[in-house]
């Protein structure tokens, strides 16, 4: 599969009098999208936690590191396929959970066209504890193509058990828990207009339809209502005894997300972890900590043959391949997907997806490296 084409693509409609509908740059994305999505939607999404320093310094990272160009290569193919828990999947890019991504949607159904487009674009989707529509409904959505669950884990263990027995019977490949969440980190765009988008939002389906949940309803009881009062939105608080509970729980691979010390990821692999995701959620979360990028070389070495997925500041195809370059098994999405969709629903989601494919794609071309594995630690250089 050559991503590259996208490009041609684009190129062709020019010749018959039609620009791109979309964006092709992460700022002009992002400055139509603040239009097009309603304001608390917008400050949620958009927004980090504290001055928002984390945030930028994440997405300034990227700008440190330069790829070497290698000539009398050009490589007239390029792979970039990886293997992940047995699958081969066509690209080492996915979309990483978002909550709200339901609401980001015009029609309030974002989990379902973000499902759509993992099955026009090969691009796996990691679905979200907070969803708008009912896990099973997005499983269905995708066909069968291969997506991932993303886990909130509530204080209920029977719950727990109940969301993840659900995810592994709808199809889904595996399950990244979610641990830097358990308490909503200081966001003051939110605060600003008490903002807490989960709530009015519509995107407690997995809850509200789940069986467990609902053996607990009074008679008559509205079930969002219940799930507002009674619920941790974002889980509980995850230890290390949680995590052997949880493995006894499920066959699924599981991922630990928000992983960013070589310690804990020397820990996670002690206890049965089958990945390490590596993230501090995009600067949402804590501010004032290291930008997830100069994280990853320390949780690599430590990881020590386990893959290790990553996201938090990835803006673009160049950013893209140098978290692979770095060592990253497959880099995840956020904001830009999220814009995309606001913008134009599931064709929004494929160009933003196709867009940073055929940039890292003709990066690898331009630069030298036929392979994902030829993009080696070697191939980058400190610059600032």
């Amino acid at each position: 599969m050559s991503f590259a084409e996208y490009q041609n693509e684009l190129y062709a409609q020019g010749q018959t009098g039609h620009q791109p509908q979309y964006p092709m740059t992460f700022a002009e994305l992002e400055e139509r999208a603040s239009a097009a999505m309603p304001p608390k939607v917008w400050g949620y999404v958009a927004g980090g936690a504290g001055d928002e320093h984390t945030q930028r310094a994440n997405c300034e990272a990227f700008r440190r590191w330069g790829l070497y160009p290698r000539m009398l290569v050009a490589p007239a193919t390029r792979d970039m396929s990886i293997e992940l828990f047995g699958m081969t999947l066509p690209a080492p890019v996915f979309m990483a959970p978002i909550g709200v991504i339901g609401v980001c949607a015009q029609d309030g159904h974002g989990d379902l066209a973000c499902a759509r487009a993992s099955v026009r674009t090969g691009v796996p989707f990691f679905a979200g504890t907070l969803s708008a529509d009912p896990m099973e409904d997005v499983a269905a959505a995708l066909g069968g193509t291969p997506a991932f669950f993303q886990l909130y884990t509530p204080s209920d263990r029977d719950l727990a058990a109940s969301l993840v027995h659900r995810a592994e019977a709808a199809g889904f490949r595996g399950i990244a828990v979610t641990l830097d969440t358990w308490v909503t980190g200081w966001r003051p765009r939110d605060l600003r207009g008490s903002n807490y988008p989960q709530v009015p939002s519509g995107c407690l389906s997995n809850y509200t339809s789940d069986p467990v949940f609902r053996r607990g309803l009074r008679p008559g009881e509205d079930a969002t209502e219940a799930a507002v009062r009674e619920l941790p939105i974002f889980g509980g608080p995850f230890r290390w005894d949680d995590l052997d509970w949880l493995r006894s729980q499920t066959r699924l691979p599981l991922m630990l997300k928000g992983i960013c010390h070589p310690d804990d990821v020397r820990r996670a692999k002690d206890h049965g972890a089958d990945a390490i995701y590596c993230s501090n959620h995009g600067g949402r979360q804590a501010n004032g900590g290291l930008p997830t990028l100069e994280c990853l070389p320390d949780v690599i070495e430590a990881a020590d043959g386990l893959p290790v997925l990553f996201d938090s500041g990835v803006r673009s195809g160049a950013d893209v391949i140098k978290a692979l370059a770095m060592g990253a098994t497959a880099v995840g999405v956020g904001r830009p997907y999220a814009y995309g969709l606001a913008l134009g629903g599931v064709e929004g989601v494929v160009h933003v997806l196709r867009s940073m494919l055929a940039e890292a794609e003709l990066i690898m071309a331009v630069d030298g490296y036929p392979a994902l594995k030829d993009l080696t630690p070697e191939a980058l250089r400190l610059v600032g």
